[in-house]
């Protein structure tokens, strides 16, 4: 393909994947990891509703272009033409400063499959911000601006790149800044996560600051603070926006985005919302996650521990199997305890 028939491939991509509100599995780090997202995309087809798709956990870019290894080991999807085992598409995420760092490993993982790159200037993590990279880039928009249209002119023209922020770094002073530099970048879509970094993960979500960079001629998804149908249909009409991006409130509940396209539509003869994910049947899946084979046993225990800690704040029965095991390291102990909770 020439250039502008690139150009045009690439338009009419973002045309199909925004033509309905999107539904994407957010990235975060040491939480969606390549297992994690199995099981989460996994159980999301199943109940009908699958992620439009989801995104890498950030590839840290320091000082080289980074080995295959290194690409497969954050996104082995890579070996699949960049699909989950249901389906789901897996977009690549990197992180870093160097703007011609940055579009030469975004190139790299072109070549390896990525079909689309995704730049993290939203990661609030101190180790990630005190080595400029992450959130702490909301300070520096032209910064921002150089490594957008680095990496844009660096990759396929027919290949997407979105980048993913929060509203500032201290605090919102930089939006106009910010929304001027994405503007002028090249981005194809944006992703906002409606706090400051200072804010953190504390609520409340500042959805209705998300309204300004709609003036943009690009998509934007809302993210943050989304943890039931309400929230999300609150979210959507304050950032006004249809589209959404689902992070911690999809862990804890993996029918979340089920739910919030389905809350009143999707109904058998009883009544019942069948895109519900009883806890009977997360059974199978948590035990599919400690059967995972990409990990020692002593991680996957650590790993699933983690994911029933906030299954405990969406499903009840879980805060009876976390007290059961949360001192158990023994992973035939663990499921034989989870298949317990169902008998009981």
């Amino acid at each position: 393909m020439n250039n502008s028939q690139q150009l045009q491939t690439r338009q009419n991509t973002i045309n199909q994947l925004f033509a309905a509100p999107v539904r994407l599995l957010a990235p975060m780090e040491g939480l969606t990891d390549p297992l994690m997202r199995q099981i989460l995309t996994q159980i999301a087809s199943d109940l009908g509703r699958p992620y439009d798709w989801s995104v890498s956990e950030f590839i840290r870019i320091t000082q080289h272009v980074l080995p295959a290894h290194v690409f497969y080991k954050y996104v082995p999807e890579l070996h699949h033409d960049a699909k989950t085992a249901s389906g789901t598409p897996i977009h690549v995420q990197i992180l870093g400063s160097e703007a011609q760092l940055m579009a030469e490993n975004a190139a790299y993982a072109c070549e390896l499959g990525a079909p689309a790159i995704d730049i993290n200037f939203g990661c609030p993590a101190k180790t990630v911000n005190s080595h400029r990279g992450g959130s702490v880039l909301l300070d520096e928009p032209e910064t921002m601006y150089q490594i957008i249209s680095a990496v844009r002119q660096a990759i396929p023209a027919h290949i997407p790149v979105s980048a993913k922020i929060r509203l500032g770094y201290t605090d919102t002073s930089r939006m106009d800044d910010i929304r001027g530099a994405i503007n002028d970048s090249g981005a194809d879509w944006l992703t906002i996560h409606a706090r400051t970094k200072t804010q953190g993960y504390k609520p409340p979500a500042y959805w209705d600051k998300i309204q300004s960079f709609n003036a943009l001629d690009i998509p934007v998804i809302a993210n943050g603070e989304i943890w039931n149908f309400e929230h999300a249909q609150n979210c959507m009409t304050q950032a006004g926006t249809p589209h959404l991006m689902l992070g911690r409130g999809a862990v804890t509940r993996p029918d979340l985005v089920a739910q919030v396209d389905n809350h009143t539509e999707n109904h058998d003869d009883s009544g019942k919302n069948t895109a519900t994910l009883l806890w009977q049947d997360l059974i199978a899946h948590q035990i599919k996650f400690l059967e995972g084979e990409a990990k020692n046993d002593v991680v996957l225990v650590g790993r699933y521990k983690q994911w029933l800690g906030m299954l405990t704040k969406g499903y009840f029965e879980a805060q009876t199997v976390w007290e059961g095991i949360k001192r158990e390291k023994n992973k035939a102990v663990i499921i034989s305890a989870l298949q317990a909770s169902v008998r009981d």
